[in-house]
């Protein structure tokens, strides 16, 4: 099984932005000299606890301190963006680290609707409901802008060509990413790699994943199914400390997904104390129960189990681990040692 590394860049109750980008870049380094596939990051704005707001920023920063391991997004909300603006931007991250680049997209706004609105450059929500209609369109936009080809415009004029770099030696690899049964149907018909947000629900994996297989057209960007999925993950040496060390994390998807305003990851120790409502430690305990959590041993299993039930040969790990208090801001400890022990076990 192959392992890769999804990184939202938490930032914890101790933390500054700064001390968050310094432990992403030991993350993504390790995962570098470990031989993981991918790291990719995510897209989400105004959010206390995620400091991953640009993902080809944050890319250009991680390919300059990497050699090895696929660098991507998971994902660029297109909707926020315009595709020529995506396309440029993933298009020059190839040409600085050819063959390495991926570029997951993602139909989701990644916030709330008030940041969305400002991101969008205040425009209506008529406007912003044309922008989610227009999805499959803009995504062959950008597409057809990273491809020699281009993009031709039909003027009075004459033609016009359009393209996202002015001499491609080769394409970053773009992939669909999606959570519901949508995602996976057009991914399919697109004849695009497709990624299931197993951890964000663990809901329809199974479904998506079939639908995509069974509907897929093959295009002139991938000739079969190429799919994984991804999931939190905490591993340590013994299973209550890796609970514990995930607990955080839940703790706050749990209020997040309950409407509470959203604050910066607890420690440990914060979390140990905190209260939750029925329905918030409902959804921590959904949480454990699909993560891949425990001791090295255990945590190899699930990852085993997850590529067999699913039937991949890649999967993607969230390393949400928080940390104890006392520990070096400018570190992640527990994420750290999560890529660690699973490497040790699974290659």
């Amino acid at each position: 099984v192959r392992l890769s590394v999804l990184d939202l860049v938490p930032v914890r109750t101790d933390q500054s932005t700064g001390d968050a980008l310094a432990a992403t870049v030991q993350l993504a380094q390790s995962a570098d000299r470990l031989g993981y596939t991918r790291y990719w990051v995510a897209e989400h704005h105004n959010m206390p606890s995620v400091g991953a707001t640009s993902p080809p920023v944050l890319l250009a920063y991680l390919a300059a301190q990497t050699s090895r391991v696929r660098l991507g997004s998971g994902g660029v909300m297109l909707p926020n963006h315009a595709p020529l603006a995506v396309a440029e931007q993933f298009a020059l991250l190839e040409a600085a680290a050819p063959g390495r680049i991926d570029l997951g997209i993602g139909r989701a706004p990644g916030s709330d609707p008030v940041t969305s609105y400002a991101l969008r450059g205040a425009r209506s929500a008529a406007e912003q409901d044309r922008d989610i209609e227009n999805f499959p369109e803009y995504l062959d936009d950008v597409a057809a802008l990273m491809s020699a080809r281009g993009v031709l415009l039909p003027l009075r004029s004459g033609d016009y060509r359009l393209k996202a770099t002015p001499a491609a030696a080769s394409e970053p690899r773009l992939w669909l990413l999606g959570s519901s049964m949508y995602s996976a149907r057009l991914a399919a018909a697109k004849g695009l790699p497709y990624v299931f947000a197993h951890h964000f629900s663990g809901n329809g994996t199974e479904e998506a994943l079939e639908i995509y297989r069974t509907r897929f057209e093959p295009s002139a960007l991938t000739a079969e199914p190429v799919t994984f999925l991804t999931v939190n993950a905490a591993v340590a040496e013994t299973r209550e400390e890796a609970t514990a060390l995930m607990l955080p994390n839940l703790q706050m998807m749990a209020r997040l997904r309950t409407g509470q305003p959203l604050g910066p990851v607890p420690l440990v120790e914060e979390a140990e104390v905190a209260e939750l409502t029925p329905a918030q430690q409902h959804i921590v305990d959904s949480g454990l129960a699909r993560a891949v959590l425990g001791t090295p041993a255990q945590a190899a299993e699930q990852v085993r189990a997850l590529a067999g039930q699913f039937g991949v040969d890649e999967v993607m790990v969230n390393p949400v681990a928080s940390a104890h208090r006392g520990t070096d801001p400018a570190t992640a400890p527990g994420r750290v040692a999560t890529l660690e022990l699973l490497a040790k076990e699974l290659f």
